[in-house]
């Protein structure tokens, strides 16, 4: 029960964050904002780890837990400190319209990074989830008895290395474009993912190598593609927006961990066929996840380098109004 509380409350606590800070940034700070979000989460996920097995020393399990409930109580001290209140719009859907998602899913470029998004948490969580597992069956499978980085080792940098990963691509996006980010990242992670079908004829360095390479190039598109949601909504629609935005990363999260373990009973456990069938059903998801972002031409935002006011019909090199790509 007390983990279904917790969950509540980083359900209700995470986009309603996000659209807290979107509200009260320009524009064209709007991805930089959201990395920043992005960035402090992760490095806090991190980091807790460390910090928990610290006060576990010193003060039990039970301090632990407590110390985690007091950073709560200051999270919201922070908040309903600080953070600025403001009038309620002009604009705001009434009260009858607050649970009306169409709108939302009308807006075609949300809803490519949507969907792009679920197929992204999907696979991020579906490595995250799997990655210890996966290098200690590498592990046994070519004798490697006692490796120089052991598997929950190679898990937290693996975490460190996609915060820094998303940060970092974002600022990539706001210079390339984020539709090309989105689109050769994963042109990038499928061609890495191919190193992971066989891992027995791999040593066991090389295997932790490609799972640090792997999840930087999956976390490399996270804040992008969150940015893309927050910027391409509506105003007065940005929390529908962004609440369909995070149900659908956290559907593709709930079941790619799932899919994985799924396929490795199939297979008869963990085996190279098994692993192998197991990433490359990623793989599928993820270039499904490509295609609909495609298919859905999302736009780049304000404050991106390559951003216009509205799309360009290069058969005829004339504007196109920005409603024709987006129903408010």
């Amino acid at each position: 029960m007390a983990r279904i509380v917790a969950g509540v409350g980083w359900a209700g606590t995470y986009m309603t964050g996000l659209k807290l800070l979107a509200d009260r940034v320009e524009p064209a700070l709007m991805s930089r904002a959201v990395a920043g979000h992005a960035a402090g989460i992760g490095i806090a996920g991190a980091l807790s780890f460390l910090f928990a097995g610290a006060l576990n020393r010193w003060v039990g399990w039970r301090g632990a837990f407590a110390a985690a409930a007091g950073a709560a109580v200051i999270a919201w001290l922070l908040v309903f400190l600080w953070a600025p209140a403001q009038k309620r719009r002009a604009d705001a859907p009434a009260a009858g319209a607050l649970f009306d998602f169409r709108p939302a899913l009308r807006n075609r470029s949300a809803m490519a990074y949507a969907v792009a998004y679920c197929a992204h948490t999907w696979e991020m969580n579906a490595l995250r989830g799997w990655a210890v597992a996966f290098l200690a069956y590498v592990a046994s499978a070519t004798g490697e008895r006692s490796p120089w980085l052991a598997p929950t080792v190679v898990a937290t940098a693996m975490g460190l290395v996609g915060t820094w990963a998303s940060v970092a691509g974002n600022e990539v996006s706001i210079r390339l474009g984020r539709q090309r980010l989105v689109r050769h990242g994963h042109d990038l992670v499928r061609r890495v993912r191919r190193g992971h079908r066989l891992p027995r004829r791999s040593l066991y360095p090389l295997a932790a190598a490609l799972v640090l390479v792997y999840a930087l190039l999956i976390w490399l598109d996270s804040s992008s593609l969150t940015a893309g949601a927050a910027g391409s909504a509506d105003p007065s629609r940005r929390g529908a927006t962004l609440a369909l935005h995070s149900m659908a990363g956290y559907a593709g999260g709930f079941v790619g961990p799932l899919m994985i373990g799924w396929i490795l009973d199939l297979a008869g456990g963990m085996s190279a066929k098994g692993w192998g069938l197991a990433f490359l059903h990623v793989a599928v998801v993820a270039l499904l996840g490509q295609l609909g972002f495609m298919a859905l031409r999302p736009r780049d935002l304000a404050g991106d380098r390559r951003h216009t006011s509205s799309p360009v019909n290069r058969s005829t090199m004339t504007r196109v109004p920005p409603a024709a790509f987006t129903t408010p």
